[in-house]
């Protein structure tokens, strides 16, 4: 039974703390979690690995890794993924906890710099942090560096990542002795199985090219492979570091974006209006038919606002890359709406701290959120894109087994 399998993991762990055997009581702690996951997951199913029962609601699909920091060292938990709906312990792991422990990190780390704002001032005393030692600071730091460069190396070939977005969020950190500005580039993607995943993280000391081709090319030297669109705003040099690095790729210039540069040649009382119109564009149900009412639109607008024509003209065949795809991908891939709510995320906790003491408080703090956006995604009920259309617009089957496939485009 599931109580008397607790009790047996229960004694293996016991008998090893009372042999001070650090290596075994990891091992043993590690395999009462997952083997209690199994049991967990069991009774969510109905039905144990490989049994067959008429009981049986679901089937699991592999594993994902997760570090877990405990009293014996940080274990590499094995949790189990179910190929519909989401499992995640939150008896053994706190989703928010690294990025929590970031936060407090950094302001820790300013604290014992002796960083003084107004803002690290006020923190400190809401923490309870005054005092922390320097050895303290470091160790947590250390601590969350190592589990933040694993995820940011971590490989890309599992999967193929037909949809990239990617965009730039600008942060001051001191160097030097001033106060630099430093862009935080992010990049997430869908995979083949519909699954939303953060890719990576850099800094760079600009939105340039050579900054966005080196992160690019990080990307591709971890495994990412089968990109067929990205989106993103027309950054300077980011669409020719596309072009050299992801070949092949098609480029969608941001929807929200290009209207925003559209409007800015159009007075605040037509703005409402103009914008409208413009709206019937992406309302179109083909790609002759959006290229054609922005070719019309353009018009109308010509001769009152003639500079916000051009623009839309010169962003037509970027903007409406879209409709090359899926039309049921459409409204997911013709803008960075996808990243907006992460960047809502990182602006609450960046803000915070306001001007970070150095470059590594940066990374470490937006490494550890980005991180556990990650993995809500990949554990969320509900994949971002339906699997059966990513498979079918790739050419063949992804990894799941044809059953699943069959199922899952009987319900799309």
């Amino acid at each position: 039974t599931m109580a008397a399998d607790r009790m047996a993991l229960l004694e293996q762990v016991a008998t090893a703390a009372h042999a001070g055997d650090v290596d075994f009581l990891r091992a043993a702690v590690k395999t009462m979690a997952e083997a209690l996951m199994e049991l967990e997951v069991a009774a969510k199913l109905g039905a144990r690995p490989h049994e067959r029962t008429a009981d049986r609601t679901g089937y699991r699909n592999g594993h994902r890794e997760r570090e877990w920091d405990t009293r014996a060292g940080t274990v590499a938990l094995e949790i189990p993924r179910l190929r519909r709906g989401s499992y995640f312990p939150d008896w053994l792991l706190e989703p928010r906890r690294r990025a929590e422990r970031a936060l407090f990190a950094v302001v820790a780390e300013a604290y014992v710099l002796g960083v003084s704002t107004r803002k690290v001032d006020a923190l400190v005393r809401t923490l309870g942090i005054d005092g922390i030692s320097k050895s303290e600071v470091s160790r947590l730091c250390g601590e969350l560096d190592r589990s933040v460069r694993a995820f940011r190396e971590r490989r890309l070939d599992e999967h193929r990542y037909p949809y990239l977005w990617l965009d730039a969020k600008v942060e001051k950190v001191r160097e030097g002795g001033r106060i630099v500005s430093m862009a935080l580039l992010v990049a997430i993607a869908v995979n083949e199985r519909g699954e939303r995943e953060v890719l990576g993280l850099d800094l760079a000391a600009g939105e340039t090219g050579a900054g966005w081709t080196a992160f690019l090319r990080s990307l591709v030297g971890r495994g990412l492979t089968g990109v067929r669109l990205v989106t993103s705003d027309a950054h300077v040099g980011l669409r020719e570091a596309i072009r050299s690095t992801l070949l092949g790729a098609a480029w969608q210039r941001c929807r929200t974006h290009t209207m925003r540069d559209v409007l800015a040649h159009v007075p605040k009382d037509g703005q409402g209006m103009v914008a409208a119109f413009a709206r019937t564009i992406w309302a179109q149900p083909d790609a002759a038919s959006a290229h054609a009412q922005l070719g019309r639109i353009a018009e109308h607008l010509a001769s009152s606002f003639p500079r916000a024509a051009e623009v839309l003209l010169g962003a037509e065949e970027d903007v409406l890359a879209y409709a090359a795809f899926p039309r049921e991908h459409w409204q997911k891939v013709w803008s960075t709406n996808p990243l907006e709510r992460l960047n809502r995320e990182l602006a609450r906790r960046n803000d915070v701290v306001g001007i970070f003491p150095n470059r590594d408080a940066l990374v470490r703090l937006a490494g550890a959120l980005l991180a556990e956006q990650h993995d809500e995604w990949l554990t969320a009920d509900k994949r971002y894109l339906p699997q059966a259309s990513i498979t079918r617009m790739l050419g063949g089957l992804a990894n799941p087994t044809l059953g699943e496939l069959l199922k899952e485009g009987a319900a799309v």
